[in-house]
């Protein structure tokens, strides 16, 4: 095991050793200033630490021991459905064809590349209800941003440039509005009902000719299916605005109903989410967006099409919004999605569905007598629990998050949505076993016990880690970005 009091890799440096070796040079020597500027080269050695590599290896192997991720843990983050990533994925994505080719590439050379890209793009297709996808997106956010990007240009192309707002409920993802705002857009926000849901009277009072558009997830940040959409879809209709789909929350309904049949106009979609991509600190995203027929003429250009002689890249699009990523998209997500929708086929993504809902209403049932379920309904992937009974004994959902690492798990999200107090949010995902759920579950139980018994234990969690309870606001205020040694006193 890694001990906390292990030395740090500058800590073990001993002047001579090295770690690497290379070939003895066979290209002419050149002086530096010869081909960067001056004020771009180093004057002084760099201080680097001096190491063997076996040294090296140990160092970093027991940094990545401290580390949680999916494939060493339950990973329950509600909203971000961190689920497994199979490991065919990467093989397929290691491929020569796929990894060792560029973008500058002429298109003849790269058929096979544009070939899965263009057949990844008609699975989508299929999978959101929508009419053409783009791929160029880098993650969902940047989803988000393309998406309302196009909805401006339509309604700008259209003559109607009074459409300012965008709606927004008050449980959306913090993305929806940070979004709408980067994109030029006001918010305007809609409240839920006593039921979780879009309030429909709230929402027909704040729509309007300066209606741009409507954002919303369904099933929604509380894992409760948005049973109104198709009249909602009509409110926004009704007064020429967009409805736009938040893919973050499609593992709860993929392969069950289409966002295109429900009366979305756009969407993206999370390959590195729901589609089993490196998630995080595992890889980049992919956030490819969908739309329907009247908006294809702006989605972003080089669009990839196929014709007669193949395939290649249309940048003749005259109302395009432009290119919105270098290149076209994380190509090694867009190849692991595919992958994984080829490997599961229709009645596999199907299963995931089904067994991402069984999951989560299994998980939330258990732990209803411990904890307060706000809305006490049926859910879908993933569900809201409420800390509140916890606080009036002195425990906070976060003292609960930190004692789950002393367990072993990521806690869940906490503190969102923003209308539930003290929230808990919980996903399980369809990959984990009843075993897991179990555990996490009794873990739980045992922390309501504790708030209850020993809340001591709880408020002063974790006990196990390397790194006890942080001042998570000091922290995040005044960083420490550099190594201090050990007689040094970090400046702050």
């Amino acid at each position: 095991m890694h001990k906390e009091n292990q030395p740090l890799v500058f800590e073990l440096s001993k002047e001579g050793r090295v770690g690497y070796s290379l070939s003895e040079l066979d290209v002419p020597e050149v002086e530096l200033s010869s081909i960067l500027p001056t004020e771009f080269i180093r004057q002084e050695e760099t201080e680097l630490p001096e190491l063997s590599e076996l040294d090296i290896m140990r160092h970093y192997t027991a940094l990545s021991r401290r580390n949680h991720g999916v494939d060493s843990g339950f990973y329950p983050l509600g909203s971000c459905t961190m689920k497994y990533n199979p490991k065919i994925n990467e093989s397929v994505a290691r491929f020569p064809g796929f990894a060792n080719i560029h973008p500058l590439q002429d298109e003849k050379t790269v058929q096979g590349a544009l070939a899965l890209m263009y057949d990844l793009q008609q699975q989508l297709v299929e999978i959101t209800g929508m009419d053409e996808v783009t791929l160029q997106p880098a993650a969902g956010a940047h989803g988000e941003w393309t998406a309302l990007r196009m909805i401006r240009a339509f309604h700008e192309a259209n003559g109607d440039y009074q459409r300012t707002k965008v709606i927004v409920p008050d449980s959306a993802h913090g993305t929806n509005p940070a979004s709408a705002s980067v994109a030029g857009f006001n918010i305007v926000t809609v409240k839920s009902d006593e039921n979780g849901l879009v309030d429909l009277e709230d929402l027909r009072k704040v729509v309007g000719s300066d209606t741009a558009a409507l954002m919303l997830t369904n099933p929604n940040t509380l894992g409760l299916f948005e049973e109104h959409i198709l009249e909602i879809a009509e409110i926004i209709h009704g007064v020429g605005g967009k409805v736009y789909y938040d893919g973050a929350n499609l593992n709860a309904v993929m392969s069950k109903v289409r966002p295109g049949d429900m009366g979305f106009d756009c969407v993206h979609l999370n390959l590195h989410k729901t589609f089993t991509g490196p998630h995080g600190g595992g890889g980049p995203g992919s956030g490819p967006v969908g739309v329907k027929t009247d908006m294809i003429p702006f989605l972003p250009k080089p669009v990839l099409v196929k014709t007669a002689d193949g395939y290649h890249f249309d940048g003749d699009r005259p109302q395009s919004i432009g290119r919105v990523k270098p290149y076209y998209g994380n190509f090694g997500i867009n190849v692991r999605a595919y992958t994984y929708i080829r490997s599961m086929g229709p009645d596999g993504l199907k299963a995931v569905t089904e067994n991402a809902v069984i999951n989560a209403n299994y998980m939330m049932r258990r732990l209803q007598p411990y904890y307060e379920l706000p809305y006490d309904r049926h859910c879908k992937h993933e569900f809201v629990l409420s800390g509140s009974r916890q606080k009036k004994l002195g425990v906070r959902t976060l003292d609960i998050a930190k004692r789950l690492l002393d367990f072993g798990y990521h806690p869940p999200t906490t503190y969102f949505p923003l209308n539930v107090e003290e929230g808990l949010m919980i996903e399980p995902t369809e990959t984990e076993s009843k075993e897991t759920l179990d555990a996490f579950c009794d873990a739980m139980i045992q922390i309501a016990k504790e708030a209850e018994e020993t809340p001591e234990i709880v408020q002063e969690a974790p006990h196990t880690t390397v790194i006890k309870r942080l001042d998570e606001t000091r922290a995040a205020r005044h960083p420490v970005l550099r190594y201090v040694k050990p007689t040094e006193t970090a400046e702050i």
